[in-house]
């Protein structure tokens, strides 16, 4: 029997960890549909390197994620939506990043004008949502930084709010928000809502936290229900993921980010023999 188009998986790729927190809603939200999810964890952090290099493995994930035969893609990434997303260009089915639809909810949550965004150096060099922002509203202003040492924090467990590290590096990057007066702050790299509670401990309640992951998650559907390409079938969507490093650390980690152990979902894959 063939399968239709609409009974294909939906692909979701980062460059390691981070991107799990757009297949949690995106399993919240569509929860009959099959998930291939690829993170790169041989090779993250993506954030410090160079654009033609980034572009490079944007190319290489969504060729893998394609061999698995997926109807759309999210690149669950910071990095590559800011500074790769031209390595999209030709595919053939419908293709999201997460740098559109966080812009899109930051400009329609702020009430004073003034958004934030933490990304990582590549991400807030590149000016993407900065960009995005001032095209749905000039009127915005924007207060941006980079902060790199967040993505590593996350893939290496320093995540609690209680955690003195934590505290205190979240506290250097963030703090700087609270004197420029923002109530809305990008969190422009899908690691990052990891850390909402301690971020949000620093900026306080009134300042509105938007996760990429999560507004993706939320456009990829629109993209399917335009395409009617949704998934009809009743039965409970399976997840697949695949990673570039060791399976055990991956399987640790990220099944505390999902809330359920996936250790015998977890396969390891060599980009260089596709």
């Amino acid at each position: 029997m063939v399968l239709s188009m609409n009974h294909f998986p939906i692909g979701v790729f980062d460059s390691g960890l981070g991107g799990l927190t757009a297949v949690r809603e995106l399993r919240r939200i569509l929860p009959n549909e099959n998930i291939v999810y690829f993170g790169d964890t041989g090779r993250v952090p993506y954030g410090t390197r160079s654009a033609e290099t980034i572009e490079h493995y944007a190319f290489q994930d969504m060729r893998f994620l394609l061999s698995k035969k997926v109807k759309l893609i999210i690149a669950a990434c910071g990095t590559v939506s800011s500074v790769a997303a031209g390595a999209a260009t030709g595919l053939n089915i419908p293709f999201t990043g997460v740098v559109v639809p966080a812009a899109h909810a930051a400009a329609a949550e702020t009430r004073n004008l003034k958004v934030g965004i933490i990304g990582t150096s590549a991400t807030i060099r590149s000016k993407s949502y900065e960009e995005e922002l001032h095209r749905i509203n000039a009127h915005i202003e924007v207060f941006s930084r980079d902060c790199p040492l967040f993505v590593s924090m996350v893939e290496n467990g320093f995540t609690s709010p209680d955690n003195e590290i934590t505290k205190a590096v979240v506290e250097h990057y963030i703090r700087p928000f609270v004197a420029s007066g923002v109530d809305t702050l990008i969190l422009g790299c899908t690691h990052f809502p990891i850390l909402k509670e301690a971020i949000a401990n620093v900026l306080g309640a009134r300042t509105s936290l938007i996760d990429a992951g999560y507004e993706a998650a939320h456009y990829a559907k629109s993209l399917m229900e335009k395409g009617g390409i949704m998934n009809s079938s009743t039965e409970a969507g399976k997840c697949s993921f695949y990673v570039t490093d060791q399976i055990q650390n991956f399987s640790s980690i990220a099944g505390l980010f999902l809330g359920e152990d996936i250790t015998g979902d977890v396969n390891r894959v060599d980009l260089d023999t596709l």
